[in-house]
């Protein structure tokens, strides 16, 4: 069932003013690919471009993201978010792994902040590293687990 669709068919918000507010927790993963080029831009952890340090400046703005999901997609509710943390490591020479894992308390879920915390973060890597190489690919993006809600997930394979 999808829940964006009211009963005539026409898009809606869910409406969650009956729900209490519980602790609310997501995860979500993306990976950017960079090529050698890029990679030897390496130091002390960080790719420096000429537009500052890449991994700093994609963690500000997949947090900037994260406040600001429901600005982006349309029927996401606006959440105080209690916490942001993103990570951003190498998980082989030229990849690299973005997570981010929200919380709050609150009505409804964060999965979709959570998404668009490491979606951001990864469309920043590419715009920060671009003049170097846009020989750079995004994805997999995905979910690793959301809790407090009616349905609690956790990615289980890979």
């Amino acid at each position: 069932m999808l829940t964006h669709i009211d009963e005539k068919q026409q898009p809606t918000m869910v409406d969650v003013s009956a729900k209490v507010p519980k602790a609310r927790f997501a995860h979500a993963s993306c990976t950017v690919n960079i090529p050698e080029e890029i990679h030897l831009e390496l130091q002390n952890g960080d790719i420096q471009s000429k537009k500052g340090p890449v991994f700093q400046t994609a963690i500000i703005a997949g947090t900037m993201a994260a406040k600001r999901t429901s600005d982006l997609i349309p029927f996401c509710h606006p959440v105080p978010l209690e916490s942001c943390k993103i990570n951003i490591e190498f998980t082989g020479r030229n990849s690299i792994r973005i997570d981010a894992r929200v919380r709050t308390t609150h009505k409804t879920g964060v999965e979709m902040e959570a998404l668009c915390a490491a979606q951001i973060a990864a469309l920043t890597i590419y715009d920060m590293c671009k003049a170097m190489s846009h020989a750079i690919e995004i994805g997999p993006c995905h979910l690793i687990e959301k809790t407090g809600g009616k349905h609690d997930f956790r990615k289980t394979d890979g």
